[in-house]
């Protein structure tokens, strides 16, 4: 025990004073966006969803504990797993509702394949996330179904603040959430602007981000398009992947 405790002392001694913790480096997502590897359906997506831009505006690191939420499609999943390295990890979360056989045996392959990765399924309205787990999190497009009932997908009316609190519990003192979200039209009923257009007013988003804790440290205008009106479901062909959409970046605050 003396020697133990005479080595832990030399180790302190040894350290300058005042240092810091040595900063991560940034992620390296324009490899990870380039690589082969990645499926010919999502790599579709990128011209619509800029991942390299969005996750360097975030501040996707190397080794950071980064949660997908609704990861399901692994289309965040494949550009986050390789581009936070061997000693990082991605957990993937995706809800009972969404997740069928087919869904299970791709998640589990691409999980074998990837030795920093691993998935999570939970009731939509419950996420079994630990807690004090993830230095960065991600949500893109779905925190508006949170608002969303719909009893053939088994999906049940939900308390924003209650599901927020979750998420904020898994979140690390100082880490990242970020959202990207489909624009409303200012006012409305929430719900019911969901049920139709699959849309959400940002300030919602703020409101309740807020109301859970989070601070917002910054948004960004990389997906606006104003030439989307607001007024047509998200799916419909003429806006599909050209809608106007927000981007908020969230910290849990350090202490």
């Amino acid at each position: 025990m003396r020697m133990w405790k005479l080595a832990a002392l030399s180790l302190v001694l040894a350290a300058p004073l005042g240092a810091k913790p040595a900063v991560q480096p940034a992620a390296d997502v324009a490899s990870a966006v380039a690589s082969r590897d990645r499926t010919p359906d999502n790599v579709k997506l990128d011209e619509s969803r800029k991942p390299a831009q969005l996750l360097a505006y975030l501040g996707l690191k190397k080794n950071m504990a980064v949660l997908d939420m609704f990861g399901g499609n692994l289309y965040w999943g494949e550009v986050m797993a390789p581009a936070i390295g061997q000693k990082g990890h991605l957990t993937i979360w995706q809800p009972t509702q969404f997740l069928n056989d087919d869904r299970k045996k791709l998640l589990d392959n691409f999980a074998a394949q990837h030795l920093n990765v691993s998935w999570l399924s939970s009731a939509f309205e419950a996420p079994n996330l630990p807690t004090n787990a993830y230095d960065f999190a991600l949500i893109n497009l779905d925190y508006h179904d949170v608002y969303w009932e719909n009893a053939e997908r088994k999906i049940t009316r939900m308390d924003p603040d209650a599901w927020l609190k979750i998420l904020y519990a898994a979140m690390k003192p100082g880490s990242t959430v970020g959202i990207v979200d489909h624009v409303a039209a200012a006012g409305g009923d929430t719900r019911a602007v969901v049920e139709k257009l699959h849309r959400i007013d940002p300030a919602v988003v703020r409101r309740d981000f807020k109301k859970a804790g989070f601070i917002l440290v910054g948004e960004s205008p990389m997906y606006r398009n104003p030439a989307d009106k607001h007024d047509l479901l998200v799916f419909d062909p003429a806006i599909r992947g050209k809608t106007d959409r927000f981007v908020f970046k969230f910290k849990k605050p350090a202490r």
